[in-house]
């Protein structure tokens, strides 16, 4: 399995992706995101799912993105692009993905923006190539592991926050997939863009990075637990002196 995480709010976009590949029972370290960058133009790309299939849908649109034929002016055009390649690939080895009983799971995140764009975008692309884009109401998209961080985000995370927040909130919901997905592990890598800069920013953070927040937020959540106590103390007492629960019907006896 494998985390990415796009999320999107005012000032700009953030990805957060990382970096173990399974395969049986062997582990390996590998970079899962992309990044394009030019004049007017800037733009990351996030994949899970099968490796090969990753491989060549990239190697694929990166090849028309040299062609510049027909030049892309809005991130959407570059989204419908990733597409074609995508169902290109589908195209090409979904029967003999399926005659070795293997699913064509290809997922993208892609995120940037173009020269004719009045704010960067960040879309969902599905294997089948269809894409959705990430809004204000639900700013944030994860593709591989996400039911481990998305209680997080969606408690905590809004489009009207800092791309600091951003970051926070992002490493915290690694933190947690991390903890419970024994498939998802440092180092992670992060890409940050500002709004209008037409400059990506990318760091991969180490486990020894993250480790002050990774024990801060373990020690945050004790103290939350313990904290809630005194308040299911009322519901532990009105469930003790419940009565007891109906049996059920008498068993029949055995015949002679």
């Amino acid at each position: 399995m494998t985390f990415c995480l796009g999320m999107k709010c005012e000032e700009g976009l953030l990805a957060i992706a990382d970096t173990r590949i399974t395969s049986g029972a062997e582990t390996s370290i590998a970079k899962k995101v992309v990044v394009h960058r030019g004049d007017r133009h800037c733009l990351f790309i996030l994949t899970s799912g099968l490796r090969s299939l990753r491989d060549k849908a990239l190697t694929y649109f990166e090849e028309r993105l040299g062609r510049d034929e027909p030049e892309l002016n809005r991130i959407y055009e570059a989204a419908n692009v990733l597409a074609d390649e995508v169902r290109r690939v589908r195209d090409e080895d979904a029967r003999w993905l399926a005659e070795s009983g293997l699913a064509f799971d290809l997922n993208c995140i892609l995120g940037g923006q173009l020269g004719a764009d009045g704010e960067p975008s960040l879309f969902h692309l599905y294997p089948e190539g269809n894409w959705i884009r990430v809004g204000e109401g639900t700013p944030y998209v994860i593709i591989g592991s996400s039911s481990y961080g998305k209680p997080m985000l969606d408690r905590a995370w809004s489009h009207e926050q800092s791309l600091l927040h951003a970051l926070r909130d992002g490493l915290l919901a690694f933190d947690a997939t991390a903890t419970s997905a024994s498939d998802v592990d440092p180092p992670v890598d992060c890409v940050l863009y500002r709004a209008g800069s037409y400059e990506m920013k990318e760091r991969r953070f180490e486990a020894d990075d993250l480790a002050a927040v990774r024990d801060y937020w373990g020690g945050a959540l004790r103290s939350a637990v313990d904290g809630a106590a005194p308040l299911v103390g009322p519901l532990m007492r009105a469930l003790d002196g419940a009565p007891p629960a109906p049996g059920g019907e008498p068993a029949e006896s055995a015949p002679a």
